[in-house]
């Protein structure tokens, strides 16, 4: 069963640094490509990070790009999102997401990330 667990998330005021993990299991993280989403309360879940099997390759929404840093252990099976200079526009919660060979997507239950002043 593919599981993809979340944590980091917290509140953090404008300007400071937070970093959000995503630890996977029952698959072979090494395979699929993985994603970072966020929702924003009455707005829809929005792709904001992309990386592909071997974290070679990354891809960013244009309004998190130079801020955020998308990476992945394979070894830990592990992936990971640095979010910098967070703005109050960042507050939502961020989901993982896995994409198989075949196509399947899968995600996680989420965590908040909440910038406040």
């Amino acid at each position: 069963e593919v599981q993809l667990v979340e944590s980091g998330g917290g509140m953090v005021q404008p300007g400071e640094a937070l970093r959000v993990s995503c630890a996977a299991s029952g698959f072979t993280f090494s395979d699929y490509a993985m994603n970072w989403y966020r929702q924003a309360p009455g707005k829809e879940r929005e792709l904001i990070a992309s990386i592909d099997r071997t974290g070679t390759s990354t891809g960013y929404k244009h309004s998190v790009k130079d801020r955020f840093t998308i990476s992945r252990n394979n070894a830990k099976n592990t992936m990971y999102l640095q979010m910098n200079i967070l703005k109050l526009e960042d507050t939502a919660v961020y989901y993982c997401s896995a994409l198989s060979p075949d196509g399947d997507r899968y995600w996680g239950q989420g965590t908040q990330v909440t910038v406040s002043s």
